[in-house]
């Protein structure tokens, strides 16, 4: 999300970091790049308008012109900016309410709403520890009744059963008195979704809507459809009390223009983005992280969050006992460690959160394409129990049949092995308690002279 826009402005915000002094007419200048940048990332005129006039306002003031650091300080007034356009912080979900808080999707076919209540539902099981129930008041798609039922059994939360024949309203007032049974704390209700906005889609979602009285209503959008969404957003705004967005499929929008676009047009803060199909790709949308991402300068807070998440911390203790006993750190250990960088969203998910990504060439973030993670655990997948734990064994014609097991060439498996290896010097320089030496393993790794991995 937001490549091309990073891209544009952070060619423009490092012209300006350099230099010593700004006047009023490189700062306009400078705000002619950033309008045309937002305009091609598909952000509403309304918006761009809006943003860069305030951007001005504060740039041309004495923040900027006076500071000793002028560049510097206007790159701060953009950050600000892009941060307060989009909602200034996250929004949190209002679950502070009697048993179970209803919490109704709204939006179109397509946009990912039957999927976003399965990472929803996850999302609250595991990081907010509710017990959740989940319903599909859907009657015009009864396979959509049947794909809910299979992501709740997937995510391990309840599941109320519902049919084509009945009435949405009857369906959640049957799923509000069998939840308070079952003393669940959150109840998400999946509701129709129509090609496009029409009257009798606006009737029944608003009959729906004052039957059960939800704590929250989530507009679900796809963030692909750019300026549409917040057009889109907006309507619903207008006929239901929405208390929040989901903005989705934000791993295939390079330009990020749904997300600048929805808070200021709808009022309604955006509150989850959902990233790829796994059920735990739904993130907490943070509008002081995301501005930081637009201007190339990463988004550590989300990455070390990431982290403390999706990484097996069980595994992680084994494997730091075994290095500071000084045991050999041996394949099984490097494919532990692939397999859990792939749980983070591979080398490419990492990437989009790291600061200065705006600056490296297209040809070389052109070679992580996802697939390099999969390709090295094939690999590793392909040796015996016996080799994994001594990779000494792997003379040519051991490569050459791992190879061939893994779909791969022996030279994929040559570059592997020497990965391995940089690795390994790592560990051991670790159980040694050798920073230095261990920086230096490190600097090597991320592309010295071994070139990036798996091209």
């Amino acid at each position: 999300m937001f490549e091309s826009l990073t891209q544009r402005l952070s060619g423009t915000i490092e012209r300006l970091r350099g230099r010593g002094r700004l006047t009023e007419e490189n700062i306009r200048e400078s705000l002619r790049e950033v309008r045309i940048a937002l305009l091609e990332a598909d952000v509403a005129l309304p918006v761009v308008q809006a943003l860069i006039e305030r951007i001005k306002v504060r740039a041309v003031g004495q923040e900027v012109l006076k500071s000793l650091t002028p560049g510097q300080a206007l790159i701060k007034v953009v950050r600000d900016e892009l941060t307060a356009v989009m909602g200034s912080q996250a929004a949190d979900l209002n679950l502070n309410v009697p048993a179970p808080a209803v919490i109704l999707m709204a939006g179109l076919q397509g946009a990912g709403k039957t999927t976003t209540v399965g990472k929803l539902a996850k999302h609250l099981r595991e990081r907010r520890k509710k017990k959740v129930m989940v319903v599909s008041a859907d009657v015009y798609r009864p396979a959509a009744i049947e794909q809910l039922r299979q992501l709740a059994e997937q995510v391990e939360v309840l599941f109320f059963p519902s049919s084509a024949s009945q009435k949405p309203e009857e369906i959640v007032r049957a799923a509000i008195a069998d939840a308070k049974k079952s003393f669940v704390d959150v109840l998400l209700v999946d509701t129709a979704g129509r090609l496009a906005i029409d009257e009798a889609m606006m009737a029944e979602i608003k009959a729906l809507h004052a039957a059960v009285a939800p704590v929250e209503t989530l507009f679900v959008v796809d963030s692909m459809t750019g300026q549409d969404a917040a057009i889109t957003a907006k309507a619903f705004a207008e006929a239901l009390p929405l208390t929040g967005v989901v903005l989705t499929k934000t791993d295939g929008d390079a330009r990020g223009g749904a997300a600048l676009s929805v808070r200021y047009v709808t009022g309604r803060p955006i509150k989850f983005i959902g990233v790829g199909e796994k059920p735990d790709g739904l993130d907490v949308f943070h509008p002081d992280r995301v501005a930081s991402r637009i201007l190339d300068m990463g988004d550590v807070l989300s990455l070390v969050e990431q982290v403390e998440q999706q990484v097996d911390k069980d595994k992680a203790q084994k494997l730091a006992e075994k290095v500071a006993k000084g045991k050999k750190f041996d394949l099984n250990d490097m494919k532990d460690q692939l397999e859990q960088m792939q749980n983070m969203g591979g080398l490419h998910g990492l990437m989009d959160k790291l600061p200065g990504m705006g600056q490296i060439p297209d040809a070389v973030k052109n070679q992580i394409t996802g697939k390099e993670v999969p390709r090295m655990v094939a690999i590793i997948n392909s040796m015996t129990k016996k080799e994994r734990r001594n990779p000494t064994l792997l003379n040519g014609s051991r490569r050459a049949r791992i190879a061939k097991g893994a779909g791969l060439t022996p030279a994929d498996v040559n570059k592997l092995m020497k990965q391995y290896q940089q690795m390994e010097k790592m560990m051991s320089k670790l159980s040694g308690g050798g920073m230095k030496g261990l920086m230096r393993g490190m600097r090597g790794m991320m592309g010295g002279r071994g070139g990036m991995p798996f091209r």
